[in-house]
């Protein structure tokens, strides 16, 4: 017979002796997908495998919420992640819930989708379905320093896109070719996982956002509100949220990371830069 006892005394009794209090494993997907620079990882299938595990394999789970704040990043990583997610879900008979903060744009939308429903705020941005490749041209920096490009390949496109060089045409229609195809496997995957899609003549998949409030009735979410409100009306006002932490791994390790190679100056530079990199991320979408 459950015990009627405080909380953190509860907490010690063997788990048959207590009352059965709803219980939801909650994990936090935040920042940019990829790798962000050698300093920083952002969020990949290998940093998150662990914490996914822990989450769908908690006792007396009912249900796994997903707290979403990215602005995509890696098409890869995204789909591995998206389909690590899936494959939990359907291995544990587990429902997933994601919860968009800020954005779930571009990679961030496709992790979302691998929910069974997507909840966003009024203000938050989603979609962005789309493909983009970004980069520079040093080709006129080089020459006007007096700078020459020395280059020797086995194959013909080894050197494709190189920013030191002036831009190919033939590059840019190989590039093309594979955003392409990209575009159209996220488009499928959106389509598989958001049956409900309602355009109402708006071309969802332009690579365009919408606010959470504009996303609703075209089916890119499923309603408006926030984890704890949501899931305290889905599973009653005494839910137990276990908030899964993400392994950082020992302070030394994380501190010789952030010294880098070329000790503390070139760490704190890398360092600078990802951030840097991370808060251009976000500012594409006004964040």
């Amino acid at each position: 017979m459950p015990l009627s006892l405080p909380a953190p005394l509860r907490a010690l009794l063997p788990r048959r002796w207590r009352a059965k209090t709803p219980r939801v494993a909650v994990l936090r997907l935040d920042g940019v997908i990829g790798a962000v620079s050698p300093f920083r990882a952002g969020l990949s299938i290998s940093g998150l495998a662990g914490s996914l595990e822990r989450a769908f394999t908690m006792p007396d789970i009912a249900a796994v919420a997903l707290i979403i704040n990215s602005p995509g990043g890696s098409p890869a990583q995204s789909h591995l992640i998206h389909t690590r997610i899936r494959a939990l879900a359907a291995e544990k008979n587990l429902p997933v819930l994601a919860f968009v903060e800020d954005v779930a744009a571009s990679g961030g939308y496709m992790i979302a989708c691998a929910a069974d429903e997507i909840i966003a705020d009024p203000m938050s941005l989603v979609g962005s379905i789309g493909v983009v490749s970004a980069g520079f041209g040093f080709d006129r920096l080089i020459e006007r320093i007096g700078v020459e490009r020395r280059v020797h390949t086995q194959g013909e496109a080894k050197g494709m896109l190189d920013p030191f060089r002036p831009e190919d045409p033939a590059d840019v229609a190989r590039l093309k070719v594979i955003q392409a195809d990209v575009q159209a496997l996220f488009t499928s995957l959106v389509s598989g996982r958001r049956p409900k899609l309602a355009p109402n003549g708006e071309n969802l998949f332009t690579g365009a956002v919408w606010t959470g409030r504009q996303a609703v009735p075209l089916g890119l979410v499923d309603a408006l509100g926030d984890a704890r409100s949501t899931l305290r009306s889905r599973f009653g006002d005494k839910v137990e949220l276990v908030l899964v932490a993400e392994k950082k791994g020992s302070l030394v390790a994380r501190l010789l990371r952030r010294a880098g190679p070329g000790g503390t100056a070139s760490g704190v530079a890398g360092e600078v830069l990802a951030a840097i990199e991370d808060r251009a991320a976000f500012a594409r979408y006004g964040l």
